[in-house]
């Protein structure tokens, strides 16, 4: 069914007269408007959605890989463990310290001295723990797959490397109190130049250390 150029009411097939404005119905005006409907409907087919455009992908920064030193044989240097002293001692001598500061609050109450001489002089008997604490701090065993570190000192800083191929024999020393609390010595003789025998003194569960230095021992063999 067409329409009306003029009004654009609907003509039935047999109209010659539009039958609300009386416009003749075959007329130029009419073909085209038809023809022009029928052209946009057929473009907007054809034409369809239009593309979205691609968005790019983020790309993502790799994180840092953590520095390691180049070990002897040229690949990179592991740590196999890190130890320092026991701390037995330490906790006993805090505890010692403790005990000895509050008999002796208690003796100078007795003798009638006051608390503010009392206290700090209780106080001052845990100096010696805190002194042997602050000492253990500034020793420390470092085991890497080329070499033994011993660092130690409180003023001054000393570092001595041992590389494994100069180990020739690794022993367990530990007496009976040693053994009992699970701490003892590693010693460690050194075939460099120097010479002599090191010890790693009063690390705690020293087999277990001893096991993973002869495990690196055999590495180098």
């Amino acid at each position: 069914m067409d329409n009306c150029y003029n009004c654009g009411g609907r003509l039935t097939p047999s109209a010659r007269f539009c039958a609300s404005c009386g416009a003749p119905a075959d007329s130029e005006q009419t073909r085209v408007s038809q023809e022009t409907t029928r052209v946009a409907s057929e473009e907007t087919r054809v034409a369809g959605p239009r593309p979205q455009p691609v968005q790019p992908l983020p790309v993502r920064t790799p994180s840092p890989v953590p520095e390691r030193r180049p070990d002897e044989r040229g690949g990179e240097e592991q740590v196999v463990f890190t130890v320092r002293p026991t701390l037995l001692f330490i906790k006993l001598g805090y505890a010692l310290a403790a005990l000895g500061g509050v008999a002796l609050i208690a003796l100078l109450a007795f003798l009638k001295v006051p608390l503010l001489i009392a206290i700090p002089l209780a106080l001052a008997l845990l100096l010696v723990p805190a002194y042997k604490h602050l000492r253990r701090n500034t020793v420390r065993y470092t085991l890497t797959d080329s070499k033994i570190e011993i660092d130690q000192g409180l003023v001054s800083r000393t570092t001595r490397n041992i590389p494994l191929r100069n180990i020739q024999d690794v022993t367990v020393s530990a007496n009976v109190f040693q053994r009992l609390l699970r701490f003892g010595n590693l010693v460690i003789d050194n075939a460099s130049e120097t010479g002599g025998t090191t010890a790693l003194r009063n690390i705690p569960d020293p087999r277990r250390h001893a096991d993973l230095l002869l495990r690196e021992l055999r590495r180098w063999r």
